[in-house]
């Protein structure tokens, strides 16, 4: 019989131990090595570059990737988007030390003199330990870091057991808040290092381990990417009580057999919960079970009172939930799925793993274990709980599933809806799969909010700019003005059809909503007082042309994170970055205007409605949602900013203090929606060639750009 399973224990404290090593020693000795090279070049070098572990990031397509062929493209010296996650140091959280990074939070000084010792405070009389809290401290006494002097110390581990902080588990420890406060080493957390498996408890199971932990750092299960602290808390996988400390199986993964071919596709055996946390996806999964190389099968009969809840399918389910044995599953099966329970983690990750089982991951916001170091990537299939309902309804409605294609090209099944369209061409993702070159036309379409009382107003230019342009193909004046429709004549004349219509109940979302008179599948959106000239309009559709999934377009604005307010914030400062390109002067592709209205909550389109506002976030949030993209700026122009100001419909509107505290207020709902901040940063900002040149006018093509 081969030897039981191997350390799994003692991987979870030893690794975080190790990582906590890893940079801690690593910063010491960086420090050490640079005062050394100051002392043998007599201090003349003042740059010192102090090494860090790399991160691993979903690889998206490049910040700058232009519609050409494959080998055509250049490298170029663009800003790479940055990572959501990075960007949020402080992002909300319910912990307080929730700005805690090793640099903050952290005394490296302790270290310096006796290097990465552990400390393992006694155990109290009369407090209970559950077996695998001990077996973890145990692990942590039994290797080399461990010290017996608390002066001696690094870091130091309590020895109350923090594992389990569910209130109605039996393993909860009681008054734990002052218990740790009474500690006198304690210190505020700092140099503190917490295991936890479960928190929170029902309904909700929140991350609250139910203590203030100060500035320690957390080694815990199913812990989410929205509270976990980069660089200094450690995710780590959940285990059974069962789990040995020392020994164990091998793992079944072999030479050349990735991943391996198996009895079984996927396999899954659990709990169904019927109601609440988890139990979306659990109840869909008798869907996709066919009995045959895909068994997914779960039972309701869990809990005290299963019976008095169960549904019409338990018993069905209960049947044939007891015909499998799940180690024979597990370990004949190519991938095992993954979803979530009650909390993001589950045990089936590391038994997926043992089994070399590829695990399949349904479990939005999961930080993975030890996501620090290890590119999850390349190990799991790591999905979105939504795709179970998509693949259902495909299934349903045949006539409009999605392909293969869909499915596996960016971006994904999600935001590709068969319903728009069945032809591939009708997206603008797919141009270079199917050889297509992206659209040569344009529809303008101008939001109209003001009475026609002058043959002077801005409204009217802009119409006669548009027109000139030799892409556009027609004109949409959307009237959303409450006086009635101005007479044919007072329109003026153009080589372009001008298409005058109602939008629906006078309210921001019907500018969006996808109207059959828009033929083309590049819009020009544009708001009635933009002013913008005919070569701008040329220019602007040139550069979208090569970027047709994204927002491309003038007046640029950003959001960022307010530490004081813990919430995100709105502003149209003119900085060096932007991540949004409002939509009164910005080409997009059509699709968009089908993806807001029928992706979009209907809560989110009446909040945008209610407050006659922040429509044009919303966009940007969808659109950088979809491609994972920043939108494209192009040429600088600060005219637009200060004629915006002068003109009658929307001045009052910008200039209104309100306005910009509802779009403060917007971005969090929206990302609060998201469940993330989609938008990303960009530094990129596309000017014609020889912009701005000191070379003679007549050799640019978009000469007239300059004099405005």
């Amino acid at each position: 019989m081969q030897a039981k399973k191997r350390y799994f224990i003692l991987l979870s404290a030893g690794s975080c131990l190790a990582l906590l090593f890893y940079f801690g020693g690593l910063q010491l000795r960086a420090s050490r090595r640079s005062r050394r090279e100051e002392h043998s070049s007599g201090g003349r070098n003042g740059l010192h570059h102090h090494p860090g572990p790399d991160r691993f990031w979903p690889r998206f397509p490049d910040a700058l990737r232009p519609f050409v062929p494959g080998d055509q493209l250049e490298n170029e010296d663009s800003v790479a988007p940055v990572s959501p996650r990075q960007k949020r140091d402080a992002n909300s959280s319910i912990y307080k030390g929730k700005k805690c990074r090793m640099e903050s939070c952290f005394d490296f000084a302790l270290c310096k003199k006796n290097g990465f010792k552990v400390y393992v405070y006694p155990q109290q009389k009369g407090e209970k330990i559950a077996e695998s809290y001990q077996n973890i401290l145990a692990a942590i006494e039994g290797s080399r870091f461990y010290t017996s002097d608390p002066s001696q110390a690094c870091l130091f581990v309590l020895s109350l057991d923090t594992l389990d902080r569910d209130q109605l588990s039996p393993q909860y420890v009681h008054n734990l808040r002052s218990k740790v406060q009474s500690l006198h080493l304690w210190n505020n957390g700092r140099n503190h290092l917490i295991f936890n498996l479960y928190s929170g408890t029902w309904p909700d199971y929140t991350e609250d381990v139910g203590f203030d932990i100060g500035q320690a750092m957390l080694a815990k299960a199913s812990i989410s990417t929205e509270n976990f602290r980069p660089n200094f808390d450690v995710s780590i996988p959940l285990f059974s009580k069962d789990h040995p400390r020392t020994g164990g199986e091998r793992g079944f993964l072999r030479f050349n057999t990735i991943p391996p071919l198996r009895k079984y596709m996927l396999v899954f055996k659990g709990k169904r919960y019927l109601t609440g946390i988890g139990s979306d996806t659990r109840n869909a999964l008798y869907h996709v079970h066919n009995g045959e190389d895909v068994l997914l099968l779960t039972t309701c009969k869990h809990g005290k009172d299963w019976q008095k809840h169960k549904d019409s399918r338990c018993d069905r389910d209960n049947t044939e939930y007891e015909k499998y044995d799940y180690r024979e599953m597990l370990h004949n099966a190519t991938f095992c799925l993954v979803p979530r329970g009650r909390r993001l983690g589950s045990f089936r990750f590391l038994e997926a793993l043992q089994a070399a089982c590829v695990p399949v991951m349904l479990s939005n916001g999961w930080e993975l274990p030890f996501s620090e170091v290890i590119n999850w990537n390349q190990a799991a299939v790591i999905g979105d709980e939504r795709l179970l309902l998509q693949i259902i309804q495909d299934r349903i409605f045949k006539h409009i599933s999605r392909n293969s294609l869909i499915w596996n090209k960016h971006p994904g099944g999600l935001f590709v809806l068969p319903q728009y369209s069945s032809y591939l061409g009708d997206f603008p993702y797919y141009y270079a799969n199917l050889g297509l070159k992206p659209p040569s036309k344009f529809t303008a379409v101008i939001h109209a909010v003001t009475p026609l009382v002058s043959q002077s107003q801005p409204v009217l230019k802009l119409l006669m700019a548009a027109a000139k342009s030799q892409y556009c193909a027609q004109i949409i004046v959307l009237w959303n003005c409450d006086k009635p429709l101005p007479a044919k004549h007072r329109w003026p004349a153009t080589t372009v059809p001008v298409i005058v219509i109602e939008g629906e109940s006078k309210v921001m979302s019907s500018r969006f909503l996808p109207y059959d008179n828009i033929v083309t599948d590049a819009v020009l959106s544009l708001d009635e007082d933009t002013v913008l000239s005919t070569t701008e309009v040329d220019f602007a559709f040139t550069v979208w042309q090569s970027f047709p999934e994204r927002i491309v377009g003038y007046p640029a604005r950003s959001h960022f994170w307010d530490n004081s307010k813990e919430r995100w914030g709105y502003t149209s400062k003119w900085t060096n970055d932007y991540s949004m390109v409002l939509t009164g002067a910005a080409i997009y592709h059509k699709y968009y205007h089908y993806l807001y209205t029928h992706y979009l909550p209907a809560s989110l389109k009446s909040m945008v409605d209610q407050l006659a506002n922040c429509e044009d976030i919303l966009m940007n949030f969808l659109v950088s949602a979809v491609t994972k993209l920043p939108p494209i700026k192009v040429t600088q122009k600060k005219q637009y900013k200060e004629t915006m100001m002068g003109q009658t419909s929307r001045a009052s509107r910008w200039a209104d203090p309100d306005h910009f505290a509802q779009r403060q207020s917007c971005m969090n709902t929206f990302a609060s929606w998201f469940g993330y901040m989609p938008l990303i940063h960009s530094q990129m900002r596309l000017d014609p060639v020889l912009f701005k040149d000191q070379v003679s006018i007549l050799r640019k093509k978009y000469r007239d750009i300059e004099r405005l």
